[in-house]
């Protein structure tokens, strides 16, 4: 069977993962999380930022160890074994290709509003299109998202240096309610899903045990900076109850600075910055399909790699398939605290993972370790583990109980695709038996 194709570098890698992170969430959420935080809210992304780095550092270690396509499933089961890495597989894959569908349909929504296309045609149109540029290749997939992260890196530039002359103009540390920071933190960390993700296309990053860790811990540097600037500036140049209620928060504040043509031209940026996120999680969520496959934890054909290309056709199909017929799901808000939901059970799994990896393979190769050890046991991890507990309280109710059953059709999934796949191996078996007594 063919392989996938190492053709990123570090640089190529690390534009990926900022293009997965600086997506569709700082666009769209924001507005949301200074209705929570008001004009603290850069104390919410600093709190999301902590969280995320703690866990970063054990993707980091567990990627240098085991640079594969399936990422948290290769990790889990390495760990804990097949059922546990089945159900975290089964969760990301979901998630992911939910939130696709939500980046697609806001896509959609700005599509309509500048064009007068309906939201459901234009978003189908998208899915479809970027999928096939996924099916070509690889290489031709990253060009585009650099290009996608450009504009949209542009476009919070923009709001940075709109919101420079307005610096000082509020008291940051205005809050509705000291709840409201950490609700607000577990809601933005929507907008930092997206390094996990990275490790998902280590089989296609060259030297992935040295520069898979390394575009990890930079492209969370970066995107941090860039949201705590971009948290302060919007809120110092419109007031934050306004932005609560926007459905376009960073497009009305260029609106107010400049004026109501640059919304417009801003909306534009807004379509790049969508269309970029969906591109990145289609491709990540394909790999982590395709690695279950390819693991055998999922049907075979899900596995298959175009020879010509060296991309796997089957989970790229797969993927785009299921992403369109979620589109009928809700509010992007009850979506993104979903995704957080089971990206926060994950990291969970994923800092136990390294930790148990820690006693049973102790002499394995790491090209990077997570600092900070008493003996074998890494303090990190065992920090990072609290603390995303401690997020999932804030992520709601709605959230919890969506999530909850995503695990159980995940715990069903698992025992329903395991039978069958052995029983095709009893009746493969049977025939090979049949052969020989011929």
């Amino acid at each position: 069977m063919a392989e996938l194709k190492r053709a990123l570098g570090l640089w190529e890698a690390t534009a990926c993962g900022v293009g997965i992170i600086l997506g569709a969430g700082i666009y769209a959420l924001i507005g949301k999380a200074t209705g929570l935080a008001g004009n603290a809210t850069w104390i919410a992304f600093v709190i999301a930022a902590i969280v995320a780095g703690l866990s970063a550092l054990s993707y980091a270690e567990l990627s240098s160890i085991f640079p594969k396509a399936g990422a948290e499933y290769v990790y889990t089961k390495n760990a804990f074994g097949k059922k546990v890495a089945f159900i975290v597989g089964w969760m990301i894959a979901i998630s992911g290709i939910i939130g696709a569908t939500t980046v697609a349909l806001g896509f959609g929504g700005y599509f309509e509003a500048i064009m007068g296309t309906p939201l459901i045609i234009a978003a189908v149109v998208l899915v479809v299109l970027l999928s096939l540029v996924i099916a070509y290749g690889v290489k031709e997939a990253a060009f585009f998202a650099i290009i996608g992260t450009l504009i949209e890196g542009t476009g919070l530039v923009i709001i940075i240096l709109i919101g420079i002359p307005y610096f000082g103009s509020v008291d940051y540390f205005e809050i509705p309610s000291f709840d409201g920071i950490f609700a607000a933190a577990a809601l933005i960390f929507f907008a930092y899903i997206g390094f996990e993700e990275m490790v998902r296309m280590a089989e296609e990053v060259k030297k992935p045990q040295v520069n898979m860790p390394k575009a990890l811990i930079i492209a969370i540097a970066l995107t941090t900076v860039i949201y705590i600037l971009v948290a302060i500036s919007v809120v110092s140049v419109v007031d934050y109850n306004l932005l609560a209620e926007s459905t376009s928060p960073l497009a009305d504040v260029v609106s107010v600075a400049w004026s109501s043509d640059a919304f417009i031209i801003f909306s534009i940026i807004a379509l790049f910055a969508t269309g970029n996120t969906v591109l990145l999680i289609l491709m990540a969520a394909s790999r982590i399909v395709y690695g279950m496959a390819d693991s055998g934890a999922l049907p075979k054909p899900l596995a298959y790699v175009n020879a010509s290309r060296k991309t796997p056709l089957g989970a790229i199909a797969i993927v785009g398939v299921l992403t369109i017929a979620f589109f009928l799901l809700g509010e992007i808000e009850v979506v993104a605290n979903l995704t957080n939901f089971t990206i926060f059970a994950t990291f969970i799994v994923i800092n136990a993972a390294l930790i148990k990896l820690r006693y049973d393979q102790p002499d394995r190769k790491r090209t990077f370790k997570v600092p900070l050890n008493i003996g074998k046991m890494p303090v990190l991890p065992v920090i990072a583990i609290a603390t995303t507990l401690f997020m999932m309280t804030n992520v709601g109710w709605d959230a919890t109980i969506y999530g909850t059953g995503i695990l159980l059709l995940g715990v069903i999934a698992y025992f329903v695709l395991d039978k069958f796949m052995k029983k095709g191996v009893e009746i493969k078996e049977k025939k090979i038996s049949a052969k020989v007594k011929i």
